[in-house]
């Protein structure tokens, strides 16, 4: 009888340690993807500024909506729950620690020849901003989400222009 009650001292720690763990690896992939879910609803705005001397233009995206500021003129357009997932989606690409790091691969915007551009991503309440390059030439790191911003503007400019007649 001494024997069953040592291996059952020894088996039951054994079984319960095991079942506690079991738990921990559940609770743990729910937190990841529960986190993932989060990743995505962090960004809460990107903007893209472009200026020279004579233009100064800020376009801001946030879920919902777009907003143009061409030399102090302000307009608001909707934008489509699928146009900011697809933005996002491109963002959450981007190393936001790196993002100043990027290197232009032209340098027009020294001369005039170029607006200077910068796109700035705010996520959880702090804002990252790239260096500057020239618009239309971003630092290939950029490009993707550059592409993605600039769809949404080209789609939106066309729309405008049959309204006027």
């Amino acid at each position: 009888m001494k024997i069953s009650y040592k291996l059952l001292i020894v088996i039951i720690p054994l079984i319960l340690s095991n079942a506690n763990c079991t738990s921990q690896q559940k609770r743990s992939s729910d937190t990841i993807s529960s986190n993932g879910v989060q990743k995505k609803s962090k960004i809460e705005k990107i903007e893209i500024t472009e200026q020279t001397r004579g233009t100064n233009r800020l376009i801001s995206f946030t879920p919902g909506s777009k907003t143009t500021s061409v030399n102090g003129t302000i307009s608001v357009d909707v934008l489509s729950a699928a146009a900011w997932e697809s933005i996002v989606k491109q963002a959450e690409l981007i190393d936001l620690y790196k993002i100043a790091s990027f290197k232009s691969p032209s340098e027009g915007r020294f001369g005039d020849r170029a607006l200077a551009s910068t796109i700035l991503i705010t996520t959880g309440g702090k804002t990252y901003e790239s260096s500057t390059f020239d618009s239309g030439v971003p630092p290939k790191e950029l490009e993707s989400l550059y592409r993605e911003l600039f769809k949404e503007i080209k789609s939106k400019q066309k729309f405008s222009g049959k309204d006027v007649r």
